[in-house]
């Protein structure tokens, strides 16, 4: 990565440009260590260099080998943005974002894999937001290890927006928050459970009602935090599970997943500081869903909410 000098670093060190860029400890010291992990103009340099305005410094962020462990697979992916820092997928319902016990190749990063196995600079999806496997939309991924670090950081401290589409059971009209504590359910793994505030983890999701129609309602979901099954655990206790959903609720014979689409994530550029926007478009047999179940108005709601 080549970053300008700014004058605001006019005779300030590399170690001073690293903190103020956000690379950490950990990363630093691989810097150090690659052949040419730091080059200032061009030439290997220790963090004690001195720096001047109009300099070039580049920084080896980039990974010197791909990730053995993911096998590349093709499988059929879109992809909504791509820079040098980032990539956004918009992930189809029922495929896992990463390998786990008997999902080692239909994995978002087995495809992300396969799609990017030819790249100069190899590819180790490193994901900063992760979707459950029923759950289709936006999945953020760094592309090395300074963006991995600075969006990382803004989603754990609540800088990074999500807003999901969800189709809930049930006839809802006013927004409202929902306060909760979540935490797992007794001998569970999987499960989990509202609990009250001050019990298991704070969890915080604002809903907002879009339409409501043949007996189901259309919400826009912003969730403060991201805890495990947060939105579908939280809207279930308040008897609106979501449609489909067959752990929380019930599931149903026209839709083979949970009827929920990160359809939005709003974030800085982990170097420019810019604001960007990535939408991802309704998956087709939630469209269709919609259509059959609520109506054209309701699936035109739902088109323009991920779009804008």
């Amino acid at each position: 990565m080549r970053f300008t000098v700014p004058p605001a670093f006019e005779g300030r060190t590399v170690r001073d440009f690293l903190r103020a860029t956000g690379v950490s400890a950990s990363l630093s010291a691989r810097l150090k260590r690659r052949e040419n992990g730091i080059l200032l103009c061009g030439e290997r340099v220790t963090v004690r260099a001195v720096l001047h305005a109009g300099d070039v410094l580049e920084l080896a962020v980039e990974d010197e080998s791909a990730n053995d462990r993911i096998l590349p697979v093709e499988l059929p992916i879109e992809v909504l943005a791509e820079t040098e820092d980032y990539i956004a997928v918009n992930k189809p319902a029922g495929m896992p974002t990463h390998p786990s016990h008997g999902h080692f190749a239909d994995t978002l990063a087995n495809a992300l894999a396969f799609r990017y196995r030819r790249e100069p600079t190899p590819l180790c999806p490193r994901f900063v937001n992760r979707l459950d496997r029923g759950t289709s939309g936006v999945v953020l991924v760094a592309r090395h290890a300074l963006s991995a670090a600075a969006l990382s950081r803004a989603m754990a401290k609540g800088q990074i927006e999500k807003e999901y589409l969800a189709v809930a059971e049930g006839e809802l009209t006013a927004p409202e928050t929902i306060r909760t504590g979540i935490r797992r359910r007794e001998k569970s793994i999987i499960f989990r459970e509202v609990c009250p505030v001050g019990q298991g983890d704070l969890a915080v999701t604002h809903v907002t009602p879009l339409i409501a129609a043949g007996g189901l309602t259309l919400l826009c979901l912003r969730p403060e935090t991201g805890r495990t099954h947060q939105l579908r655990v939280q809207l279930a206790a308040a008897g609106h599970p979501l449609y489909g959903d067959g752990l929380y609720g019930r599931e149903a014979a026209d839709l083979p997943h949970h009827a929920l689409h990160a359809a939005k994530l709003r974030f800085s550029h982990p170097v420019t500081g810019d604001m960007i926007g990535i939408y991802a478009p309704l998956p087709p047999d939630l469209d269709r869903l919609i259509v059959e179940r609520m109506g054209r108005e309701a699936a035109e709601i739902a088109t323009r909410f991920c779009r804008t």
